[in-house]
């Protein structure tokens, strides 16, 4: 009987720390931290707030992509996971393991330092809070190409 209580409570606690990941994903309700969700949710869609698809700027369908930064579903990874970026020396556009060494999620935060604008450049919407969460989990994950 106490091993089916403490089971009980375990559960109880967990359930009440585990904030789902739809709650803080705003206007990007299915958003998960793996590149093919981020891929979907935020590079190749407009979300419900009207923040534009990435890949508006950074394609290189009828254009140069921003940035020399290609977000096409076909090499987007290879354009972000260990690739230096071309506006700000010795940064990396995402450290694989390490957030706060990946120049994106600076770029998405508007953090000082940054060399031009916080992206979106249009002046926003810009990514919620918790759609940048999902992507720095994607990140301390290990950046991992599903």
């Amino acid at each position: 009987m106490l091993r089916c209580c403490l089971c009980v409570i375990t559960a109880a606690v967990a359930a009440g720390c585990d904030e789902k990941l739809a709650d803080i994903a705003g206007p990007s309700p299915n958003l998960q931290p793996t590149f093919s969700s981020i891929q979907r949710e935020i590079f190749e869609t407009t979300d419900a707030s009207g923040r534009a698809a990435c890949t508006q700027c950074h394609s290189d369908v009828g254009r140069t992509p921003s940035g020399g930064m290609n977000l096409r579903h076909d090499v987007a990874y290879a354009n972000l996971v260990g690739v230096i970026s071309r506006g700000k020396a010795g940064a990396i556009r995402v450290v694989a393991g390490d957030p706060e060494h990946s120049y994106i999620l600076d770029k998405l935060l508007g953090t000082p330092g940054i060399v031009g604008e916080r992206m979106p450049r249009t002046g926003g919407p810009y990514l919620t809070d918790g759609q940048i969460s999902i992507i720095r989990r994607w990140i301390e994950t290990g950046a991992k190409n599903d």
